[in-house]
């Protein structure tokens, strides 16, 4: 059960996703409280899991030659075992960043980094061809360039009693 939040919680959680390195001081100038209060607040708000974790977004670009590729993967089989298994092995993949389960032509969509196409291949052709996955089918769009990468969560004021 989720609990409402009111504006200062909104102010601070916008704050946080702007810059997660922000001192509680200068946040709780932005925010317009004092430091303490501002403090308690931020750290009800991670013990009630509103804020996951904090980490450093890296600009995979300027770190290393790689290929980002969203693939667009269907099942053979929509069970609940079928989906858990090939859901573990996304999560044990490295290469996969982001993964959503979805509705419509295919079940799942992954975000992947790897070192090269033939490496993308190698690892989407390892989970057709492993017949306890189930998987039938990998499309696959090559990123050209991000439009916009890392977003921040939008908070919809109406959400407030």
């Amino acid at each position: 059960m989720r609990r409402k939040l009111d504006h200062i919680d909104l102010k601070i959680l916008r704050e946080l996703q702007a810059d997660g390195r922000i001192t509680n001081q200068a946040l709780s100038e932005k925010v317009g409280l004092s430091a303490r209060p501002c403090l308690e607040r931020v750290r009800k708000l991670e013990k009630d899991g509103y804020i996951v974790r904090y980490q450093a977004l890296l600009d995979v670009r300027r770190l290393q030659s790689c290929v980002q590729v969203l693939a667009q993967i269907s099942l053979e089989r929509q069970g609940r075992e079928s989906r858990q298994l090939f859901e573990r092995t996304l999560r044990d993949t490295p290469e996969v960043i982001e993964c959503f389960e979805v509705s419509g032509e295919h079940d799942y969509i992954a975000k992947l980094v790897c070192r090269d196409i033939a490496a993308y291949q190698e690892l989407t052709q390892g989970w057709i061809d492993d017949p306890q996955l189930g998987v039938s089918r990998v499309t696959s769009n090559i990123v050209l360039r991000p439009v916009r990468d890392f977003g921040s969560v939008p908070i919809f004021e109406e959400e407030l009693a």
